[in-house]
């Protein structure tokens, strides 16, 4: 059976996939519909909240809903669709911790490496930050927050929303470009945007877009799952800015003017693909034609229980 069919194995129900989501994203569109109504100034809210409560507890009073949401996920899946996490997150037997921390060092590693060059090479665009206490507690508050976050987004995209509308449609590209579409657009409040522009979509559209076909390719949530962890955990910890979302007790401060191309464009175009070559080659994908857009069918899980018991 492939990723997306994992959903059979639960209680389907179409109606049951539009509760978690629904609450969800209802919430993020009330928030960026009263910043539109009352005309609220993100920038100068995050940097009183800052002032009066500190980075670190900004940080993880930011983080908690995402521990509620997915805590309420695994569960409404767990009982309601009585499927379990193992196949909510993979096609095989048991969850890959190997590629999840494959795709994490791999991509933390870049990140890690792009933050110091930048650093050597123009001194002035960064800013030393670092103070001993405040990042020990960004740390602690860090690694264990930020991918509950990571992972809330990522169970519910391109885990539990791709089998759903997939299993739906009985389709492979339709809850692809739904799931990436609706994860970028749901960044469009970011403070991000209002410094970019529009622009900075590509970016989040892109990123979905990558995270669904790996998902797809190797029939799996385990690499999507390290990648998205290691992008925020390791961008929180080494650089911050003014204008981001996250702002942290991180080792430099970002003083530059963001350049559109470097920070949106070049991971997009050129480092998403070398990505999709690695992981290619490491785990020899194939068919890809198939994986990405081709149909689903609905499996015979009396024969597929069978098969995988004699193997």
């Amino acid at each position: 059976m492939n990723y997306i069919q994992q959903a059979y194995k639960g209680d389907l129900g179409f109606w049951k996939y539009i509760v978690i989501p629904f609450l969800f994203i209802g919430i993020v569109i009330l928030n960026m519909v009263a910043i539109e109504v009352f005309d609220i100034d993100q920038n100068a809210t995050i940097k009183k909240e800052i002032a009066d409560k500190g980075e670190n507890l900004v940080l993880f009073e930011s983080m908690i809903t995402f521990v509620v949401f997915l805590g309420m996920l695994l569960l409404w899946v767990k009982y309601i669709h009585r499927q379990t996490i193992t196949s909510l997150t993979t096609s095989r037997k048991k969850i890959d911790w190997k590629r999840i921390w494959f795709a994490f060092f791999i991509w933390g590693g870049i990140t890690a490496g792009f933050v110091f060059v930048g650093y050597f090479l123009e001194p002035e665009s960064m800013k030393w930050n670092f103070q001993l206490n405040k990042f020990l507690g960004l740390f602690l508050i860090g690694i264990i927050m930020i991918p509950i976050q990571t992972s809330f987004e990522e169970y519910l995209f391109r885990g539990y929303l791709l089998q759903g509308i997939g299993a739906k449609f009985k389709s492979r590209m339709i809850p692809l470009i739904i799931t990436s579409v609706i994860f970028g657009l749901l960044h469009i409040a970011n403070p991000e945007v209002g410094k970019l522009g529009y622009v900075v979509m590509v970016y989040y559209i892109g990123t979905g877009l990558f995270l669904g076909i790996i998902t797809l390719l190797d029939e799996g949530l385990e690499l999507a799952l390290g990648f998205h962890a290691a992008n925020n955990l390791v961008g929180a910890l080494l650089v911050t800015a003014d204008w981001t979302a996250f702002q942290t007790n991180s080792i430099f401060k970002d003083v530059s003017e963001p350049d559109v191309y470097f920070d949106i464009l070049i991971p997009v175009l050129v480092f998403y693909p070398l990505l999709l070559l690695l992981f290619a080659k490491k785990y020899s994908w194939s068919n890809w034609k198939e994986k990405i857009a081709g149909r689903i069918e609905k499996p015979n899980l009396e024969t597929e229980e069978k098969t995988q018991e004699l193997a």
